[in-house]
């Protein structure tokens, strides 16, 4: 089973896995290689859901551009609208400071909104 394959079953059905329980299945998917750590709709650190936590500045990473305007050589800001589901990131400085690692760490952001989304309604129900 390769990452993409994995991260699509973990978020078919989301509302049938509680928080610690998608925490613990994800950190052992990542551990054996299955899962991307891009692709996590939880974080190991904060221990939280990624869209609660992504503003951290423990998620900004130079080499890899998580976070990370080069041009600016600034962290990205991050807004996160839990009513609309809409995430973005942008340079303080230039306004931009797109890449491939923030676009995939805001695809993440959004799985996880819609996660912990369904989760709140699966309780209310």
């Amino acid at each position: 089973m390769n990452t993409t394959t994995l991260a699509s079953i973990t978020r078919l059905n989301p509302v049938s896995r509680t928080l610690p329980v998608l925490l613990a299945m994800e950190d052992d998917a990542e551990d054996v290689g299955r899962l991307s750590p891009d692709d996590r709709m939880t974080c190991h650190v904060h221990g939280r859901w990624i869209h609660q936590c992504v503003a951290s500045p423990m998620h900004v990473n130079p080499i890899t551009r998580h976070r990370w305007c080069r041009s600016c050589a600034i962290a990205l800001t991050v807004s996160v609208d839990e009513l609309s589901g809409i995430v973005t990131m942008s340079c303080p400085g230039c306004g931009h400071g797109e890449s491939a690692a923030s676009d995939r760490l805001i695809v993440a952001c959004q799985a996880s909104l819609a996660a912990a989304r369904a989760q709140a309604a699966a309780r209310v129900a």
